[in-house]
């Protein structure tokens, strides 16, 4: 029946969930992975590069320590006392000295526990509260994201994105302007996270409500990159890559604003196109160049952000540009779909169970 599944998923039973998760899950590397999780997260780099001389045991003993005090530094100060009160219950739970006789004293590791757990319990409540709250995000920015392969005549177009955490700093986007002029963008918020987000939510917005006021993509990218820098903080800047293609036709203008290089993919081999100006937000007022390029059929524009050739495995090496060109070289011939998705699954293998270090997102539009 299905109330008596439902009642049964609402009130799962310890154990058998319990022998559910050890069935389904590979312990040890998942646990070395939260392990990792945990480096990355409470230890600076100075802390890292120290590590990396010390022998296996001294490692451990330091790595934990540093760890498990960090941890200490960043709980509310009253959960810091209940810490630190109930590591005291703890240690002294075999037995203490009082007026010259053991005094046994078993109840206070019970109660050292209780109040470990009790702080363990709300900064639970706390992550799923903020876990909560990202999810929201999250679903926002699906909403806000264009169809993966967007229609135009004369064209074949993959737009992807993926965020390295709940929420992204990258903009992938497609506007319809009017019957001629169709935009595709793909920016990157310095930095990842919440903020960036944030950010890059305002600099979709930005582009999404000027687009259609200018004909000159180099006064649109000066309008968009004033706007940024006025609503950014200090020192945080975006790369930004804004094309504009036409129904049937080959043309592609663009304007560059500190992103990579867009590629094309032709049958004889590659071209990086040039280097564009300074990204959003550096400077109050900033000048653009808008570069064109005619494809003919077959010929693709392929751009990228960071996460795809920063992309690093477990070893610390990066995916970089040369893997990705021995990919297109033989893959150049397929649709942008299957191009695209065979990148992608590349470099999740290439990363495996390394910490995923930024968002990723690629666009691929290719001349019928």
């Amino acid at each position: 029946m299905p109330t008596q599944k439902t009642d049964k998923q609402s009130n799962p039973k310890i154990f058998e969930t319990i022998k559910h998760d050890i069935k389904r899950s590979d312990f040890r590397r998942n646990f070395k992975k939260e392990t990792e999780g945990l480096k990355e997260y409470y230890l600076d780099d100075q802390k890292k590069k120290e590590l990396e001389g010390m022998s296996k045991i001294k490692r451990w003993i330091k790595q934990t320590w540093w760890i498990l005090k960090s941890a200490f530094f960043q709980l509310t100060p009253i959960r810091r006392i209940l810490v630190f009160v109930g590591a005291i219950f703890i240690l002294i739970s075999n037995s203490v000295r009082f007026n010259g006789e053991n005094v046994q004293s078993d109840n206070s590791a019970l109660l050292g526990g209780i109040l470990l757990l009790f702080v363990l319990i709300l900064e639970l409540k706390d992550k799923l509260l903020a876990k909560s709250e990202l999810e929201e995000g999250r679903a926002v920015q699906k909403l806000l994201m264009p169809p993966e392969s967007p229609v135009v005549n004369g064209w074949q177009l993959w737009l992807y994105t993926y965020p390295a955490n709940e929420v992204g700093g990258d903009l992938v986007d497609f506007i319809k302007i009017d019957e001629a002029r169709n935009a595709v963008i793909i920016a990157d918020v310095a930095g990842k996270g919440l903020k960036a987000a944030l950010l890059m939510a305002k600099l979709q917005s930005t582009i999404r409500a000027v687009a259609s006021d200018f004909i000159s993509l180099e006064k649109l990218a000066a309008k968009v990159n004033t706007i940024f820098h006025r609503d950014s903080p200090a020192s945080l800047f975006a790369s930004f890559l804004y094309s504009e293609i036409k129904p049937e036709s080959g043309s592609i203008s663009f304007v560059n604003a500190g992103h990579f290089p867009p590629i094309i993919i032709k049958t004889d081999g590659f071209i990086e196109m040039e280097k564009g100006s300074a990204a959003l937000g550096l400077m109050q007022e900033a000048k653009y160049n808008e570069q064109k390029i005619e494809l003919k059929s077959g010929e693709i524009f392929l751009a990228y952000s960071d996460g795809l050739i920063e992309a690093q495995n477990e070893n610390g090496e990066f995916f970089g540009t040369e893997r990705l060109f021995n990919m297109l070289s033989s893959i150049k011939n397929l649709e942008p779909l299957s191009i695209g998705r065979m990148i992608i699954s590349e470099v999740n293998r290439f990363v495996g169970d390394a910490i995923k270090s930024d968002d990723l997102s690629v666009i691929i539009m290719k001349k019928n």
